[in-house]
C-alpha cells in the first residue's frame, strides 16, 4: 500500500496501527514528535469508545544502522516488556514489526506516557539526585536471561587523531586505553542510552523512561559513563561529577567505579567534529553550540584522565 498519511506517516503503517487496536479503535490525529534522531516518532490520538487514548509509534528508517543491527524493533520490544515486568515506569508495548513487511519500516507500537523532558530544571539538586536513584535502582535488575549483551560502539583501533581538538595527543592516549584490556565488571540491565532527554518528568517527579532500543547486559559504569558525557556536554564537568558522587551513593558497594567505562563512553561518542545533540534543542536547551561542545569534551577528557592517572 503506497501513499503517505496527512502528517508524513505512510499509509501502510497507519493500517498496520489500525490492524494492532482492533476495529472498534479509530486514529483521530497524528502528530511527528520531535527530539528523535535515530527513528521516525509519532503520537496517534486514538478513539476507542468514546475515549481518546494516545500511542507512539516508533519507525525505524535509517539503513546503515538497521544493516548493523537488523532486529531493532525486536529488541526494543523485548525491552519494554523486561522492564515493565522488573516495576519500571515505561511505555506499555502493544505490538512490533520487526522487518516492516506489514508496516512499511521496522515499527514498535506502544502507549504513550503521561510527562515531558525537563532539561532546565527548577531544582538543579533534586533533579541530579532523582536521576542517579532512579539509574542506580535499574542496575539493581538481573539480566542473566536478557538476551541482548553490551558492545562498544566505535573500534579505539580504528579511531583517528581528532584534527578539531586542541588536546589531540590526549585523545590518542584515550583511544590507546579504550583499545587495551577491559576490567572486569559485574553485569547487570542496562538502558544504554540513559541520558536526561530520555527521562520524563511530571510535576517535579520522575514519570518514565523511554527510548529502550539499546537496552542490554553489561557493566553498570557504561550507563553511568553515558549520561556523564551527556552532561558535561550539556552542563559542564561539574554537573558530571555531581551525578557520579550521587550514583555512588545510591548504588552502594554494589558499584565500584572505575574510570576506564568512563573513557569508552567519551569515546563512542566520536563521529567526526562534536555537534550539539539536535535533541537537546528540540526540548528547549538554549546556550549551546558546536565550539562549546568541543571545548567541553575536551576538558572533559583531561579530566578522566587525570582520574585514570589517580586510579
Amino acid at each position: 500500500m503506497e501513499g503517505n498519511d496527512q502528517n508524513g506517516l505512510r499509509t501502510q503503517s497507519v493500517e498496520w496501527v489500525k490492524a494492532q487496536l482492533g476495529e472498534t479503535a479509530e486514529i483521530t490525529n497524528i502528530k511527528p514528535l520531535t527530539g528523535g534522531t535515530s527513528s521516525l516518532l509519532f503520537e496517534l490520538a486514538i478513539r476507542e469508545n468514546g475515549n481518546i487514548f494516545y500511542y507512539v509509534l516508533r519507525l525505524f528508517h535509517k539503513a546503515d544502522w538497521l544493516k548493523k543491527e537488523p532486529d531493532l524493533a525486536k529488541h526494543e520490544a523485548a525491552s519494554l516488556q523486561f522492564a515493565e515486568q522488573a516495576g519500571f515506569s515505561v511505555p506499555h508495548l502493544i505490538a512490533y514489526d520487526e522487518t516492516g513487511e506489514q508496516s512499511g519500516m521496522p515499527a514498535v507500537l506502544m502507549t504513550k506516557v503521561s510527562g515531558s523532558v525537563v532539561l532546565q530544571p527548577s531544582n538543579d539538586e533534586k533533579w541530579l539526585e532523582s536521576l542517579a536513584a532512579l539509574l542506580a535502582k535499574l542496575h539493581q535488575i538481573n539480566a542473566d536471561d536478557f538476551p541482548h549483551e553490551y558492545f562498544s560502539y566505535n573500534n579505539a583501533f580504528l579511531l583517528e587523531k581528532p584534527t578539531w581538538s586542541k588536546v589531540q595527543n590526549d585523545w590518542m592516549r584515550a583511544f590507546y586505553i579504550v583499545a587495551g584490556s577491559r576490567p572486569q565488571a559485574q553485569q547487570c540491565f542496562i538502558h544504554r542510552d540513559f541520558h536526561p532527554a530520555n527521562i520524563l518528568w511530571e510535576n517535579g517527579e520522575i514519570t518514565a523512561i523511554v527510548d529502550w532500543v539499546n537496552a542490554c547486559r553489561g557493566p553498570a559504569g557504561i550507563d553511568v559513563g553515558h549520561c556523564r558525557v551527556n552532561l558535561a556536554q550539556m552542563y559542564g564537568i561539574s554537573v558530571a561529577n555531581d551525578f557520579l558522587a550521587a550514583y555512588q551513593r545510591y548504588a552502594g558497594s554494589s558499584f565500584t567505579y572505575d574510570p576506564y567505562w568512563d573513557l569508552v563512553s567519551l569515546t563512542d561518542t566520536l563521529d567526526g567534529s562534536p555537534v550539539v545533540y539536535p535533541g537537546w534543542q528540540a526540548f528547549g536547551m538554549k546556550g549551546l553550540s558546536d565550539e562549546l561542545m568541543r571545548h567541553r569534551l575536551d576538558d572533559y577528557l583531561l579530566s578522566l584522565l587525570d582520574r585514570f592517572d589517580d586510579f
